[in-house]
Formats: structure tokens, C-alpha cells, sequence
């Protein structure tokens, strides 16, 4: 309802009380609280200014030119593709809205070089990785070549302890073998020179017409022809006298030593050849006394051992006529000697 006598100045135009326009209705008529009204008036308000705000808005857009931007492509930050064309895109001039005073701000966003400086960056990192990870595996390879170097090193260590010990135990035993043999030598000579004081038995060293027994204080074990798989040719081809280690042994008759030495399965053998040829052989001796020259009958040429192929300590005699062997017991029995 239009009260009367109030101006009305269109939808936004100013209206000014006077005292006709603010004096007091007569008549009855009820006065309404207001409820909200502040609240009302300011949204009525609010809208208001929203859509003019709104309008303008939509005006200024319709009168602004289109932004243009341009994006780097992914070859050109990778490296790939045309750099000429990647520079040109950077250095593309991007519009922004015009200001409020209608003209137009035109700005430059980014540098020509930025895609080059991004694919820059990128290497680096990759080289440094890289770098990181070929220095991980050289300290790898420098730590494996010191640990096997280091292992190498104890192995060789050990090794030589090993040899030593070896070479030591080696030396008392065969310490230990040069006293026996000399102790059994002295008792030996001792009880040979009390046999053959007292005429003793077979036992003793004999001589008869300048020939002598080989040996003393010895027991025969094996004879010529015997068999067995202990003789590579499959038969015993001398005479094994059994007596301690470091009994002396006699050249049979007078001669000349041809040989002396180390000979495999025979241990450490002289060879005595007489006069007329025959070859006497004593075997698996334990030491040599005499190694060339001549000598006579009952002279001490070597000691009884255990080197070689045995199974204990004695001699092995063997006679050889012509390059083949006889009978030793058989020879030395027929030169006179009780064997």
C-alpha cells in the first residue's frame, strides 16, 4: 500500500523526509512490529549490489580480450625436439585483464631459457645419482678386492705355518732316527766284537779267505724266490737280513763302490762291484759311509734302515751276475760263510 503524499523518486532514486511526509497517520490502524527489518533490508541490499557488481562484471569480461598462454611441450623440458620453437613459445607474451582505468597491462611471463634451465637441472640431478651410485660401486669393489686380498693373504699364512710345522716335525724325527740308529750301532759293535771274541754263532760278523757276512746280529726273513705282492716282480729277488736300524753293514769282499744313492722302492742303495764283475747291492740303508772309491772285505760301508719300500728295518742283499740275479744265500755259502 502507497502511503499518500510520500515522493516516490523511481526504484533507486533518493528520497528526503519532510515534516508533511514524516507526520503521523490518523485514524486507527495498528502498528506492526517489525521483525527483521535491518536484516531484511540489508539482503534486499546485498542482492542489490550483487547484480549491479555482477552486470559490470559481465561487461568488463565481453569487453577484455582473450588470455593467451602457452605451455612448454614435454620433449623441450626432456630435451627433445626444437629448441627454436620451445624458445619461441617461452618468450610468447602472455595478456592479463586490463586495469581500472581501461588499459590494457601486457606482461611477459617467464624467461626464453626456463624449459632449458628445468632440462638443465634435470641432468645434473641424473649425473649426480649417477655419480653417486658409480662411487657406491667402486667403494664395493675396492672393499671386495680388500677382503680378498686379506683372505688370500691368511691362506698363505697359513699355509707357510703348515710347512713349517711340517719342516719341524720332520727335523726331531729324523733327530730322533740319527740317535736310535747311533745307539743301536754302538750296542751293535759292542756285542759283534764280544761274538767274535768268543767264536759267538751265525750271528756274528764272519770272514773266511777274504770274504765276509754282510751284517750282524741279524735274522733272514725273506729268501731269494720268494712270492708274494710286496715285490714288483712278483718274487723276492735277494736276501733280507732283519737287524736293528744303525747295524753295520760289510762289503763281502774287496771291490770298488760304483754307486751310492737314493733309489726309489731300494731306499738308499750302494752298489760294490768286485773283481771278477758281480754286483752286490745293499738296500733301505739308513746311511752311507762310503760312496765311491775301493774297499776291502768286512770294511763298514753303509748302516741297515728302513728306507723305500719296507715294512721294517734290514738289508736287502741282492747278487747280480751278468745283469741277472742269483741266489744270495747260495753265493755266500759257496765263498765259505755260514749265513
Amino acid at each position: 500500500m502507497e502511503v499518500q503524499g510520500t515522493p516516490t523518486a523511481g526504484a533507486w532514486g533518493e528520497w528526503n523526509p519532510t515534516e508533511d511526509s514524516a507526520r503521523p497517520l490518523r485514524g486507527k490502524h495498528r502498528v506492526l512490529k517489525q521483525r527483521g527489518g535491518l536484516a531484511r533490508s540489508s539482503t534486499v541490499l546485498g542482492v542489490g549490489v550483487i547484480a549491479a557488481v555482477g552486470a559490470g562484471g559481465i561487461a568488463t569480461a565481453q569487453d577484455r580480450p582473450q588470455v593467451a598462454i602457452s605451455v612448454p611441450s614435454i620433449p623441450d623440458l626432456l630435451g627433445g625436439g626444437d629448441h627454436s620453437a620451445a624458445a619461441a613459445a617461452h618468450a610468447e607474451s602472455v595478456s592479463v585483464p586490463r586495469q581500472a582505468d581501461g588499459q590494457q597491462d601486457v606482461r611477459t611471463q617467464g624467461h626464453p631459457d626456463a624449459g632449458e634451465a628445468l632440462r638443465h637441472r634435470i641432468l645434473q640431478q641424473a649425473e649426480s645419482q649417477q655419480d653417486a651410485a658409480e662411487a657406491q660401486a667402486k667403494a664395493e669393489a675396492e672393499r671386495v678386492a680388500r677382503e680378498g686380498a686379506a683372505q688370500e693373504a691368511r691362506g698363505q699364512k697359513e699355509a707357510a705355518d703348515k710347512e713349517a710345522e711340517a719342516v719341524r716335525v720332520a727335523a726331531e724325527k729324523a733327530a730322533a732316527e740319527k740317535a736310535a740308529a747311533d745307539e743301536a750301532a754302538k750296542q751293535s759293535e759292542t756285542k759283534g766284537a764280544a761274538d767274535t771274541g768268543s767264536g759267538g754263532g751265525s750271528s756274528s760278523v764272519k770272514s773266511s779267505g777274504g770274504w765276509s757276512l754282510p751284517t750282524s746280529s741279524y735274522t733272514l726273513t725273506s729268501h731269494y724266490g720268494d712270492a708274494g705282492s710286496m715285490w714288483s716282480s712278483g718274487h723276492h729277488t735277494g736276501l733280507d737280513f732283519a737287524a736293528p736300524t744303525g747295524t753295520p753293514v760289510k762289503a763281502v769282499g774287496g771291490g770298488t763302490v760304483v754307486s751310492a744313492g737314493w733309489s726309489g722302492a731300494y731306499g738308499y742303495r750302494i752298489v760294490l762291484r768286485l773283481a771278477d764283475g758281480t754286483e752286490v747291492w745293499y738296500c733301505h740303508l739308513s746311511s752311507m759311509s762310503v760312496t765311491s772309491g775301493s774297499v776291502g772285505a768286512g770294511e763298514t760301508i753303509g748302516r741297515v734302515g728302513a728306507t723305500g719300500n719296507v715294512t721294517g728295518a734290514h738289508l736287502h742283499l741282492e747278487v747280480r751276475k751278468g745283469g741277472s740275479t742269483v741266489d744270495p744265500l747260495s753265493w755266500l755259502t759257496a765263498r765259505g760263510l755260514d749265513v
